[in-house]
């Protein structure tokens, strides 16, 4: 399992859009496929800083993730709506693998 991190740089006078584009991959996301943890959004400090954050098996199931993302109804829509309204400035994807151990496993 690895997780998908993207951070986003978003236009400050834009948070409402960017909270419309987070709800709508709230239902994309699982529907094709991911385990969404959340989209989050400026709350305190940094006006223009936002995460997104899901799980997926591999890269390959990666990649097949974001063919049924972009066939999605909703998922072309939102993808529209996000080049259309320009909220997001910047967007960068990192795939990390978590090599903690749970509180209290052995």
């Amino acid at each position: 399992m690895i997780t998908c991190f993207i951070r986003y740089e978003i236009d400050p006078f834009k948070k409402e859009e960017f909270a419309t584009y987070s709800r709508n991959w709230g239902e994309a996301i699982p529907r094709c496929g991911a385990d969404l943890i959340g989209y989050f959004g400026p709350h305190e400090g940094s006006a223009t800083t936002a995460y997104g954050a899901y799980n997926i098996e591999s890269l390959a199931a990666y990649e097949a993730y974001r063919a049924r993302l972009a066939a999605d109804p909703l998922g072309r829509e939102n993808y529209a709506f996000s080049r259309r309204e320009r909220f997001i400035l910047k967007e960068d994807r990192i795939f990390l693998k978590n090599v903690s151990t749970p509180i209290g496993a052995k």
